[in-house]
């Protein structure tokens, strides 16, 4: 969770602006979903992405 964490906070966090509370959620979520879940793979679940497990 920790190097989840660092990611989310340095890919998107640290570079985007957010207006208010819904801005931030759906940017978030769609970081997650499209960026993280389909292209980060993972040595836990043998070095696939998510969407691939």
């Amino acid at each position: 969770m920790e190097s989840f964490y660092a990611l989310l906070k340095k890919e998107e966090v640290y570079t985007t602006t957010y207006f208010n509370f819904e801005e931030a959620n759906q940017a978030l979520f769609s970081y997650i979903e499209g960026v993280y879940n389909p292209n980060r793979i993972h040595s836990l679940i043998h070095y696939l992405t998510p969407h691939e497990f």
